[in-house]
């Protein structure tokens, strides 16, 4: 299945059908009278967050989705047939844009969430509904009303607890290979993965998400490269790993485009949560990695791990300590949903007294 994350659709909900003038015309029935049913409602469009879906590729093949219009109200005070509604279903993550690309309608983070996009016409009324005392016999009737249509963009951005981020070749499909059951293409040239990969890692009877994001370049907040269309995938990670080539000759400079290219994107993704590692270090000498080590920490002001993706080393404990990271995160942000949940019920804060 090809990976799709953007996708711009159009939408149109149903007209209301028209409401009925009709009279009763039975032989034995001395004084008849008006009869003309309503007419029916027209059928909405809904977008729902489901399970078991990771791409937009569906919207590939189809951009245009038109719900039915609603039924005919009939004689005999019959209402027309409400119209079915049109459900768009969409993956965890999936950010619904107005036309401009830029407003935000809906933000689907959870399974179940529903947000509707086009409201279906009411159906019109039919002449009954016009009988008063003094207009015993009204030939007035209402068609029905219309429908909503709009332009919207679908943007998909992967959710997962950690992101891996570095320059091409930096060892970022070699690492979530190793660390999970993901397949990512590997070879020994810049731009092999083409689209974000996602991988369960476990490690000590524990599971989290890893994202592979494709290799960033300078420029990358600009449009250049791949890096500008990923780049609001490492949005929604909770920490990202900054994986750097050993081999490079200058790694402060490669820590540095990425971290420029974060920075640039969005200030929310500098201020994140990140592990700094050093790869391949075993096509590296000892005083090698020491020096290099000793530079990006000069340059981060961070501890930096040394790991080699291929062959395994030090891998584990860089996993354990993304746990703790993620796991971290988490407690804080259920305190801050708690939070939320009381300001908005107009709670007072508990106060603990030992």
């Amino acid at each position: 299945m090809k990976f799709l994350d953007q996708a711009k659709i159009f939408l149109r909900s149903g007209n209301g059908g028209p409401g009925s003038m009709s009279f009763r015309r039975e032989k034995y029935i001395e004084f008849g009278g008006p009869d003309g049913g309503n007419g029916g409602r027209g059928g909405s469009v809904y977008a729902e967050c489901v399970e078991g879906l990771n791409t937009l590729i569906d919207y590939r093949y189809q951009q245009h989705f038109k719900a039915k219009n609603g039924g005919h109200g009939m004689g005999r005070d019959r209402t027309g047939a409400a119209a079915p509604d049109v459900i768009l279903k969409v993956p965890v993550g999936t950010q619904i844009l107005e036309e401009d690309n830029e407003t935000i309608i809906a933000d689907f983070t959870e399974v179940g969430q529903k947000k509707t996009l086009c409201v279906g016409g009411d159906g019109g009324r039919g002449n009954a509904a016009f009988k008063t005392s003094t207009n015993r016999a009204p030939r007035k009737f209402e068609p029905g009303w219309p429908g909503e249509e709009r332009w919207v963009w679908l943007r998909l951005k992967l959710i997962a607890d950690a992101g891996l981020v570095g320059l091409p070749n930096a060892g970022k499909s070699t690492f979530l290979s190793v660390t999970s059951r993901a397949k990512p293409k590997i070879a020994d040239y810049p731009f092999t993965t083409l689209v974000p990969q996602l991988g369960v890692v476990g490690a000590g009877g524990r599971e989290f998400v890893l994202a592979d994001i494709p290799g960033l370049i300078e420029g990358a907040s600009e449009g250049i490269g791949l890096g500008h269309r990923f780049l609001g995938h490492v949005e929604r990670c909770r920490v990202l790993l900054h994986l750097i080539d050993g081999t490079e000759e200058d790694v402060v400079a490669s820590y540095k485009t990425i971290r420029g290219e974060l920075e640039a994107y969005a200030d929310h993704l500098a201020e994140k949560d990140e592990i700094v590692v050093l790869n391949k270090i075993d096509s590296l000498l000892d005083e090698e990695i020491e020096e290099k080590v000793a530079a990006l920490e000069a340059a981060s002001g961070k501890k930096v791990r040394t790991i080699s993706a291929a062959t395994g080393d030090n891998v584990e404990p860089l996993l354990f300590e993304l746990i703790d990271i993620i796991d971290a995160e988490k407690a804080e942000e259920k305190v801050e949903e708690e939070e939320t949940r009381r300001e908005e019920a107009g709670e007072e804060k508990p106060t603990w007294r030992p």
